[in-house]
């Protein structure tokens, strides 16, 4: 339970930075376009991803045996670039998204933009294959559990995205949301990087 609950955790903070895929989902859910399908290739696509991670990367580790504490390292840092970001978005210039600015389009359209902002974003690979991976191999036996809470954790945080979108809507109209939700991510990150930091 405590490897399932680390990783639904990490893998829902890692998820719930503000990026292009995040934009385009509220939007779809904002809109009411093909939310099911949409929702669905995203968290059906991370549940790949994630699996990749947890079962390539202990692969790999079974190979080279000393790459555990580089790829440990090196996600620490990863983690502490990624929060010093997001606390420089929370401190800077307020923006507010606006995802219901764009017109609506095909079930095909809106599937072929959905796995182009996940499939050819490099940002994913670090977070799924390389961040998730190196941290489920700390869980030794659980890192199945580890994985499968992060898999929980992407379905949660897309249909929740999708369907929710309509009541987030007033609420993230306004910038203050988005410097609210950037600090926690920050916080976040900071904190796993610590962990990992330490062992």
């Amino acid at each position: 339970m405590a490897a399932a609950a680390t990783g639904f955790a990490t893998g829902f903070t890692l998820i719930l930075a503000i990026g292009a895929q995040n934009a385009f989902v509220l939007r779809q859910g904002l809109r009411g376009e093909h939310v099911l399908a949409v929702c669905l290739a995203c968290a059906l696509s991370d549940a790949a991803l994630i699996t990749l991670g947890v079962a390539g990367f202990a692969a790999v580790q079974a190979v080279l045996p000393g790459i555990e504490p580089i790829m440990r390292w090196a996600g620490a840092a990863f983690l502490l670039v990624y929060g010093a970001l997001s606390f420089r978005r929370a401190l800077g210039p307020a923006e507010a998204l606006s995802p219901a600015s764009q017109g609506g389009g095909s079930l095909r359209a809106a599937l072929l933009t959905c796995l182009a902002l996940t499939w050819l974003n490099p940002h994913v690979y670090l977070d799924t294959v390389v961040l998730l991976g190196s941290i489920s191999a700390g869980w030794g036996a659980g890192r199945l559990a580890f994985g499968l809470g992060a898999v929980a954790a992407s379905f949660t945080f897309f249909f929740a995205l999708g369907y929710g979108a309509r009541l987030l809507a007033p609420v993230f109209a306004r910038p203050a949301s988005w410097r609210v939700l950037d600090a926690v991510v920050g916080v976040t990150m900071w904190a796993i990087a610590a962990k990992l930091l330490l062992g």
